[in-house]
């Protein structure tokens, strides 16, 4: 009879790792389940307590103290459970208020396609699918109802944590996504297209940079790189990095490509091309001969065209757009900054330079 020690001996390596993997997918597949289900209670919840006050005080005329006092009563007879202050409460209501018909808010196509069925039914709404501290940030940051729907759908679909999302709000993300001068419509498949389109931004917002007037490209490229990991979240999700300048021999010539990515979501390898002041006509020339060059030598059969992106200081819409004209790989134009502009309500108050030196002068400095 077999011991126990020998049976455990006789199992393969790789059986054993299959075993191991399988088990633990279930186990992640529950948790996971186990999280969005309480998420979605818990959501849903503070939904619920919120339309039953609001309703109550437009019904009974309650004045604003009901709701201190609530919350110290909560706090006295439920005193394990956490979550009821004041200033919870309010956000319960105005988290009602805001959204009063939740069904209206369905789940986008690939929070549904990257979920279990069952949890997809059990949540319904797209409410329901987002942690709290995510709906207290887009309700206190964004006003408009439908570009918070469009951060909620991101935030799911990029995996955002709280810190993440509140970053794209500050650098207004929702403004940015799919603006670069492309040629990807007549150059690639509808769906293809599509989510290359929405990819790229413009402009790209490098204010993790140290960097100040006059620099090189190469400084650029060498500070990007180092700075790797907030320049991937400024990308966006998907871009893997496989190089800087990226050799590429074609006959007795090397060819250096200032960045190469390979993006999983696209299926393809993305050229960045890093340029110092305006778009220039001959970049998207360069460019698509790069491209050539990828899909050539390093492109497997499986993978989508490769794509490129000439990344700028400033570009001309029309220059762009003729550049483009004839080139026959896909191609963005979007520009940088290394500041975010100041919103446009706040520069009219700020002090000018010379209003500054005035009021230093007046006490005396300078």
């Amino acid at each position: 009879m077999a011991t126990k020690e020998s049976s455990l001996t006789s199992l393969s390596p790789n059986s054993f790792a299959a075993l191991l993997r399988d088990v633990k997918g279930r186990i992640q597949t529950s948790q996971t389940r186990a999280i969005i289900a309480v998420n979605a209670e818990l959501v849903q919840l503070y939904w619920d307590i919120g339309q039953i006050i609001a309703e109550q005080q437009q019904r009974e005329g309650w004045g604003a103290g009901v709701i201190p006092r609530l919350a110290q009563e909560l706090k006295n007879e439920l005193p394990e459970i956490k979550g009821f202050s004041e200033r919870n409460i309010d956000r319960m209501i105005a988290f009602f208020r805001a959204y009063p018909a939740p069904t209206d808010f369905s789940p986008p196509p690939v929070a549904k396609s990257s979920m279990p069925t069952e949890s997809v039914q059990a949540t319904g709404s797209l409410l329901w699918m987002i942690p709290w501290a995510h709906h207290v940030i887009l309700m206190e940051k964004i006003k408009d109802v439908a570009t918070r729907q469009w951060y909620m759908e991101q935030t799911l679909a990029h995996g955002w944590s709280r810190n993440i999302l509140a970053l794209q709000i500050n650098t207004g993300a929702h403004t940015r996504q799919g603006k670069s001068v492309n040629n990807f419509a007549l150059l690639l498949p509808p769906p293809q297209s599509d989510l290359a389109q929405q990819t790229l931004k413009d402009p790209y917002i490098f204010d993790f940079l140290t960097l100040t007037e006059p620099f090189q490209e190469r400084e650029l490229e060498t500070a990007l790189v180092r700075h790797l990991e907030k320049f991937l979240l400024e990308l966006g999700q998907g871009f893997a990095f496989v190089g800087r300048q990226y050799r590429l021999a074609m006959g007795n010539q090397d060819y250096y490509i200032d960045l190469l990515f390979y993006h999983l979501r696209l299926r393809a390898f993305v050229v960045v091309e890093l340029k110092k002041g305006h778009f220039k006509p001959e970049y998207a020339g360069k460019l698509n001969f790069y491209c050539n060059l990828i899909n050539d030598l390093l492109k497997h059969p499986g993978d989508a065209p490769t794509i490129g992106l000439i990344l700028c200081q400033e570009h001309d819409q029309l220059l762009a757009e003729y550049s483009l004209s004839g080139i026959d790989k896909p191609i963005g134009i979007s520009t940088y900054e290394l500041t975010r502009a100041l919103p446009t309500q706040f520069q009219s108050v700020l002090p000018t330079v010379e209003e500054i030196e005035a009021n230093l002068r007046g006490f005396g400095y300078g």
